[in-house]
């Protein structure tokens, strides 16, 4: 499986976990459009669908497309969003990550491609890439619960039920 990072160039390359991840040879960055693989998941934070089992297939065969950018400057690089129409949204999950440790949906580039790994049943290959880094392990123990819900969800709508159900419980 194929995961692309399209870099922003918004980041702090010593803080940058995509440039961790391709380092790593866990990923690839692309800088232009073009270079988006077709048919890829997109992980899209303004997506109405979120990630599922369903979308197991679509990820095995064409991979995963990641945007690694400062969320606080997304509208200059949301163009990435209009090229593909398999765009899908993360639900709730906790950071790990140092910079936003214990934040609510503020994950780094490779928490939301780990996240989207194990909701897809690829679980092994989400402690993988989380294992190039020291805090890594710490993403799934802190999420755990959540991600294994999720991975058992059938579809999308569940996904978010799910998500739903535990902010409810959790206010």
């Amino acid at each position: 499986m194929k995961i692309t990072i399209f870099n922003g160039k918004e980041c702090d390359k010593k803080k940058c976990t995509a440039f961790k991840m391709e380092k790593l040879q866990k990923a690839k960055i692309i800088y232009y459009l073009n270079q988006i693989p077709k048919g890829a998941l997109v992980l899209n934070p303004y997506s109405i669908k979120a990630v599922s089992i369903e979308d197991k297939n679509m990820v095995n065969k064409k991979g995963i497309v990641g945007l690694d950018c400062s969320w606080n400057n997304i509208s200059s690089s949301s163009v990435i969003f209009k090229l593909s129409k398999y765009h899908r949204s993360l639900p709730f999950l906790i950071a790990s990550n140092p910079v936003n440790y214990g934040k609510h949906c503020k994950l780094s580039t490779v928490e939301a491609i780990a996240a989207t790994l194990y909701i897809t049943n690829f679980k092994k290959e989400a402690e993988d890439i989380l294992s190039g880094f020291k805090w890594g392990h710490t993403f799934i123990e802190l999420n755990l619960e959540l991600l294994e819900a999720y991975g058992d969800a059938k579809n999308s709508e569940e996904v978010v039920t799910i998500q739903n159900d535990f902010l409810n419980q959790n206010k």
